[in-house]
């Protein structure tokens, strides 16, 4: 079978594999289509610490049953939604049902080889079904997923005040169950074409280009309050540290970037607030099914967040342009 591998930091390439097979608790599925993910581009440019080269990349996929485990309610043909993180279900976090801090965590695409390619097998519970959806629609249920976790780790509802910063993919994600939740959001970030998609795409309520002022017009926009919850969604360690000032009182504050750094917060203003803090980590299956419902219901953009399309065997060429800022990318969809 065809897989997309990073060879090294720069280096795409199709290989050839054996097909897999499945153990007795595994699913074997025919990918069909492979979202694109920003992992996927710093695997690309070597920004990403916790993986080793060459590496089967792909974590966003969209997949029909070809066999599943005697007993199984998942059919042949099925159109399935694949859950990337491969949890144990033995330790701490497994047991308390958050199986997305699993202590023995291993991403597809990142840890382990991941689902671009034509076969892969993968755990019966890491198999979502996605009926009534298209195998191009389920490829999107795993970046979206990690927006409606970090919506739910703030408890975000009707009438809330939120702040989405940051509006790449996730940041876009978080700004989609925002809404669905009910809440008036307002997104900031540096591109102004990202927050014109932001308006006119997912009925963001206000946009904000971000500038050396912002606070100061966010203070100014929202009568000196500020915002029940914040989200930061942009991957830089000077602006998370500035999120914490946008923070209103009694607020909380979801850090869905993942950094290699240190985040410092000055307390005195952090206790007069009581503000609470929530690290979001992937998703859940809970969050998948909620993704599901909500493009279902209608309450997603799929064709305006399906900015760009190309087939598997074109990746090597796509990926490095896709890659750059000036291309537009939103959420790009390989076809297997």
């Amino acid at each position: 079978m065809r897989a997309l591998s990073c060879d090294e930091p720069g280096k795409l390439s199709i290989i050839r594999r054996d097909e897999p097979r499945a153990a007795g608790n595994e699913v074997l599925v025919r990918i069909r289509h492979v979202g694109v993910c920003g992992t996927d581009y710093h695997i690309f440019h070597g920004n990403q610490p916790y993986l080793s080269y060459p590496r089967v990349i792909g974590h966003e996929l969209g997949a029909e049953v070809v066999a599943a485990p005697a007993g199984s309610a998942l059919r042949t043909g099925q159109i399935v939604s694949i859950m990337p993180t491969i949890y144990c279900g033995h330790c701490r976090a497994c047991r308390m049902g958050k199986t997305n801090c699993c202590q023995h965590l291993e991403v597809l695409g990142v840890h382990r080889d991941g689902g671009a390619c034509d076969y892969i097998a993968v755990p019966e519970a890491n198999v979502i079904p996605a009926d009534g959806l298209t195998a191009s629609q389920a490829a999107m249920v795993e970046f979206l997923a990690i927006g409606a976790h970090g919506v739910a780790r703030g408890g975000i509802g009707p009438g809330q005040r939120v702040a989405i910063v940051g509006a790449g993919p996730i940041g876009i994600a978080a700004a989609v169950f925002s809404k669905v939740a009910g809440a008036h959001v307002s997104v900031v970030d540096m591109n102004p074409r990202r927050l014109a998609f932001c308006a006119d795409e997912l009925g963001a309520d206000a946009v904000f280009e971000a500038s050396a002022d912002i606070r100061d017009r966010l203070g100014q926009a929202t009568d000196g309050d500020f915002f029940d919850c914040v989200v930061d969604a942009t991957g830089s360690p000077g602006a998370m540290q500035k999120g914490f000032d946008l923070v209103g009182h009694g607020g909380a504050y979801v850090l869905l970037s993942l950094v290699r750094a240190d985040i410092a917060f000055n307390d005195p203003e952090f206790h007069k607030r009581e503000t609470t803090l929530y690290a979001s980590r992937n998703a859940v299956r809970q969050d998948f099914e909620t993704v599901l419902q909500a493009m279902r219901d209608g309450k997603v953009p799929l064709r305006a967040l399906a900015s760009h399309e190309g087939s598997l065997d074109d990746a090597p060429g796509l990926i490095p342009e896709w890659s750059r800022p000036e291309a537009g990318v939103i959420k790009a969809i390989l076809t297997v």
